[in-house]
């Protein structure tokens, strides 16, 4: 049976570890502060935001919420995030997506200040992942990678395939393992006999958002998989991957609730703690 790696322990760790540096910080007079923009009334990303308002507060972190109507323009959205840009106490911002289908994501993402992306969207922090230099990274990746360190699953010499193409998940996560010294597979919905590809895989993740998509069928005896998918269904929330029939042959896998998820929300609040250490005065932090 596969060991269940616990996101929600691990998680807890990385929070612990932030909330350390937070109290290190506030010996220098630095509280670090992350601004959260919610436009609309998505109830998910509504208790999205919830949940992350609740792990600053646990961490010590200055949660700022700009709550904005539906009908917020692309005008009014660009000028609260050149404030919130040129504000030297917000260390991080985060702008809750998705947006309402009248404002252009990519412009908001690339107006943020890289040195406050802390959701590691920008092209800038993307860049520096290609060129292996050190920058922000997106909060699902850099959350898996903690998690198999936590687990002592090290990527190196594995053979490992990410499912899902997002700029958001799949390509980082790709560069992440390559950075790991994997040697990585991407995959998406044009490749060809994905199963096969796959079960050639020591290491599957999982991103493509297709309730249970990833059976047996997939997976190679012992190979460790990481399920990303977070899809609400008739039978509550379940993951990409067909949890029942691949964990008796995978040698550590995911559970979905309880494993990517709360490391997301964890590395927001590490990448916060960065931001604030790179802003603190040298000599601060």
């Amino acid at each position: 049976m596969a060991t269940i790696i616990d996101g929600v322990k691990v998680a807890a760790e990385v929070r612990g570890r932030a909330a350390e540096e937070v109290r290190e910080l506030a010996a220098h007079g630095v509280t670090p502060c992350l601004a959260v923009v919610l436009v609309g009334d998505d109830p998910a990303s509504a208790s999205y935001v919830r949940m992350k308002e609740r792990d600053c507060a646990e961490v010590g972190i200055e949660s700022r919420d700009h709550r904005l109507p539906a009908t917020t323009s692309q005008q009014e959205l660009d000028d609260l995030i050149d404030a919130l840009n040129a504000d030297p106490a917000v260390h991080g911002i985060l702008v809750q997506m998705p947006l309402p289908e009248h404002l252009d994501p990519e412009s908001v993402i690339e107006r943020i200040d890289p040195a406050k992306d802390v959701d590691g969207f920008h092209p800038e922090s993307l860049g520096h992942l290609v060129r292996g230099l050190p920058g922000f990274r997106a909060c699902t990746p850099a959350g898996v990678m903690e998690m198999l360190r936590a687990y002592d699953i090290d990527p190196s010499g594995m053979r490992a395939v990410v499912i899902g193409r997002s700029t958001i998940v799949g390509k980082p996560m790709a560069l992440l393992l390559l950075e790991a010294n994997a040697t990585v597979t991407l995959c998406h919905s044009r490749t060809k006999d994905l199963e096969a590809v796959c079960r050639e895989a020591d290491l599957v993740v999982a991103a493509i958002g297709r309730p249970k998509m990833v059976d047996a069928s997939y997976i190679k005896p012992g190979a460790v998989v990481i399920d990303v998918g977070i899809n609400r269904t008739d039978e509550g929330v379940v993951g990409d991957v067909d949890f029942a029939a691949v964990e008796p042959i995978a040698s550590a896998i995911t559970p979905v609730p309880g494993g990517v998820g709360p490391m997301t929300r964890a590395m927001l609040m590490a990448n916060t703690v960065a931001a604030a250490h790179s802003a603190a005065p040298r000599g601060q932090g």
